[in-house]
């Protein structure tokens, strides 16, 4: 009994695994290489977790823990080596057409000053390449989103991603909804027309949540409009997390 049940475990991982997709080589050409910035891959992991009946539920609750702590890895590396990352020498695009994060951070402070009355940062940074490395290392989670009729996010710095538990490059992906409650929700909406009229709104604290499902508690919320600093046009929303964490 043992052996059968041990040749369908193998089974079942062969089987598995065959199904994956196999892609040929990449071409390396110039071409492809300029191109490459914006192309996304996909990257399939397999997890299996042998368990007695008796333990089942402990085993799903470790597996969860040890895919989510998997993922986050990825995701890291994923972030540190992708071409929207933090490369100087590249310089992050946050999305086609886009202006460089340097100048969206300095738009980000700026207006947060200019509507709040105070500094987002507690340095003194002297260039924009400054204000963003200390922005990307701010302990608050900033996101920005589009002003479109369903909100995209289109930025965030490292705890923004953390607490999302994403990736520069998949963040386009999320839609501002898909982060808060339906107590956060209404706060926003609530709120809209102060932040509509004055420019920025405090949100009470709550519960959003990251893209893996996990639910994420904050302190407060601070959402305020970004300027272009050229045309004095809203660019648009950004927030800030404060004293976030994992529930």
């Amino acid at each position: 009994m043992g052996d059968s049940q041990d040749a369908l475990t193998s089974y079942k991982t062969l089987d598995l695994t065959s199904s994956l997709e196999v892609r040929p080589a990449a071409n390396h050409s110039a071409g492809y290489a300029a191109s490459s910035y914006t192309a996304r891959s996909v990257l399939t992991i397999a997890f299996q977790f042998p368990f007695e009946r008796n333990l089942q539920d402990n085993v799903a609750a470790f597996a969860c823990q040890y895919v989510r702590s998997v993922i986050s890895s990825v995701q890291r590396v994923a972030t540190a080596i992708s071409p929207s990352s933090l490369s100087p020498a590249i310089g992050p695009k946050l999305s086609l057409g886009s202006p460089e994060a340097a100048t969206l951070a300095h738009w980000i402070c700026q207006s947060y000053s200019c509507h709040v009355g105070a500094e987002l940062l507690r340095t003194d940074p002297l260039s924009g390449e400054s204000i963003l490395r200390t922005l990307w290392h701010h302990q608050d989670a900033i996101l920005c989103c589009s002003l479109k009729a369903l909100p995209v996010l289109t930025f965030a710095n490292q705890a923004g991603l953390d607490m999302l538990e994403t990736t520069l490059v998949a963040l386009q992906d999320v839609t501002l909804d898909k982060i808060f409650d339906d107590s956060g929700r209404k706060a926003m909406f609530s709120e809209f027309a102060k932040i509509t009229q004055q420019g920025f709104a405090y949100l009470p604290g709550g519960i959003c949540m990251s893209t893996m499902g996990r639910h994420v508690s904050y302190e407060q919320a601070i959402v305020w409009k970004v300027f272009a600093a050229e045309d004095n046009a809203v660019h648009c929303l950004a927030f800030s997390f404060i004293n976030w964490s994992f529930v």
